[in-house]
């Protein structure tokens, strides 16, 4: 288990960085910025150097949401490939930019156009709820979207009986335990949340018994049955700072802690297991984030008929919550 989190701050050059040379990337990306007329976002589970200079810190679909509220002409998206794609799914006009252009997500790798026809075939008095964490292409093949916070919300409004989900299969399983239909769970699965087990949880909780444990649904069906809490990481950081709790032990990735723990300096925060880190949302740097920004480079392009069915899935789900 990870050491507690204490409350960072902002300007704190990451390990093996000089100070001038943080100092000189923050510059170059502050001015870039104003010179594009950009706004940086960043996902919860970036490094804590990159959500400092982000102008919004979110999840996913939070982050694509933003742009539709700026007059940015650029969108800087510090995150991996599917999220990049989401903003431009709903913000067409605007060039953006994958801070980080080798960032990718490997469940969302783990489902194609062809898995969903395939399965569309398979069950064909299913409708297909579509996990936001996937490709545009994907989800141009889905009738509606979901993000972990709405997912039983989304099936629940369906009119089908029985629901197709995909990618996630442990979102998935969650939701059917949940509700009256019956759902198929494609088996994909996030590498970081699907390798947090029972036992690191039971040893987390045997350390601190006075802790609240909140885990992801990403996280195994396991994992979930020792959870104070299920939720998202929006919700994650609505329930931290709401509850009466000191503690809190948890489960999902590591950088999300250092939003908490900065909303939160009254409390203390663990991550289960170091093993909960991302490989490929810790590949955005402050290097990457001002390289790509000078460079103009990464610009993420999507057909615009993919483009197009992509954001009625999306909009579908916006109506229902």
């Amino acid at each position: 288990m990870e050491k507690p989190v204490s409350t960072l701050d902002e300007c704190t050059p990451p390990t093996g960085m000089s100070v001038g040379e943080f100092e000189e990337l923050r510059s170059k990306i502050f001015r870039l910025k104003k010179e594009m007329n950009a706004l940086i976002v960043a996902h919860n589970y970036q490094r804590p150097e990159v959500q400092d200079i982000a102008d919004f810190v979110g999840d996913s679909l939070e982050l694509a949401r933003q742009g539709k509220e700026t007059g940015a002409d650029v969108i800087v998206l510090c995150g991996v490939r599917f999220m990049a794609e989401n903003c431009v799914i709903v913000n067409p006009s605007r060039t953006v930019l994958l801070a980080e252009g080798s960032a990718g997500c490997p469940m969302a790798d783990m489902i194609e156009v062809e898995d969903v026809r395939e399965w569309r075939a398979r069950y064909p008095k299913a409708a297909v709820v579509c996990y936001v964490n996937t490709s545009a292409a994907v989800k141009a093949e889905s009738d509606v979207c979901c993000t972990s916070a709405n997912a039983l919300q989304v099936v629940d409004a369906t009119p089908n009986d029985e629901i197709i989900f995909i990618p996630d299969q442990n979102l998935g399983h969650w939701v059917s335990t949940k509700t009256t239909k019956k759902v198929y769970p494609y088996p994909g699965f996030c590498v970081t949340h699907h390798r947090l087990t029972a036992g690191q949880v039971r040893a987390a909780r045997e350390a601190h018994p006075e802790a609240k444990v909140i885990a992801h649904p990403e996280c195994t069906a396991e994992v979930l049955a020792l959870a104070d809490a299920v939720l998202s990481t929006s919700q994650m950081i609505r329930y931290v700072k709401e509850s009466s709790a000191k503690v809190f032990l948890v489960g999902t990735e590591a950088g999300l802690l250092h939003r908490m723990a900065r909303e939160n300096p009254d409390k203390t925060l663990y991550v289960i297991s170091n093993a909960l880190l991302c490989p490929n949302m810790k590949r955005t740097t402050l290097r990457s984030v001002a390289t790509t920004m000078e460079l103009e480079r990464n610009v993420i392009k999507i057909p615009e008929e993919i483009r197009a069915r992509a954001q009625r899935a999306l909009e579908r789900m916006l109506q229902i919550s």
